[in-house]
């Protein structure tokens, strides 16, 4: 397998030697570069060409969010995951509306870090072998982007349910901190509690989540989820 360059761009010098270490120990990748703010890494993004920027959003003089719009402005030809401790809903949708492969929240585990980084260069490998791809190699690389090890990476959603409402659900109960009803999490990322429901009920049948029912001096039991 080809060894892909990475750009790091990170303002804490320790915390990008750890991150430099943890990429080139994940697999065929290599750290062609390190910034400390976001204009040194737009800088080095155009100079370098790295295929993937390990991007911070907390940077010294230009969040992330407005550094990856750049890249998209200026069509520069990398792959963006974003490496933070912002773990705001807000945030985090902003910056995969916006075309991160994905998103990892600080601190992290090295295996963390590895599953996406392999599912990124098996991918990337299969892009360059061919002109077109099948909906079960999409399925199965995306998949793959923030799976643990050893998850069952070529598992499907049931019918109706998406990877991308499924993430905004979990990380909406991240960002929480604490058990919520299906209403509430409805309520704080726009859709119908109906529809939270049938994502949360998944997430319990998959053991990721707990579910607590709630009893009120007047009206009904509500049932409350939380992370397990």
């Amino acid at each position: 397998m080809e060894t892909f360059r990475v750009l790091v761009v990170e303002d804490d010098p320790m915390v990008a030697e750890v991150n430099r270490a943890y990429v080139e120990g994940a697999g065929p990748f290599t750290v062609v570069g390190t910034a400390r703010t976001a204009a040194e890494g737009l800088e080095l993004a155009a100079a370098l060409a790295p295929d993937l920027v390990l991007l911070d959003i907390y940077l010294p003089d230009m969040d992330g969010l407005a550094a990856l719009r750049e890249i998209r402005r200026r069509e520069l030809p990398c792959d963006v995951l974003a490496v933070t401790a912002a773990r705001d809903v807000q945030t985090v949708q902003e910056v995969l509306r916006n075309g991160a492969v994905d998103y990892i929240i600080k601190p992290f585990k090295f295996e963390r870090l590895q599953a996406t980084l392999l599912a990124y260069a098996r991918m990337r490998a299969r892009l360059r072998e061919s002109a077109d791809l099948s909906q079960a190699e999409l399925d199965r690389w995306r998949a793959g982007l923030g799976a643990a090890p050893g998850a069952r990476q070529e598992r499907s959603l049931p019918k109706g349910l998406t990877e991308w409402t499924l993430r905004q659900v979990l990380l909406y109960l991240v960002n929480a901190n604490r058990p919520l009803s299906a209403a509430e999490v409805g309520n704080g990322i726009g859709l119908a509690r109906v529809t939270v429901r049938r994502y949360l009920d998944y997430l319990v049948q998959e053991g990721r989540l707990g579910v607590e029912l709630q009893y009120a001096p007047v009206g009904r039991p509500v049932y409350r989820y939380f992370l397990r």
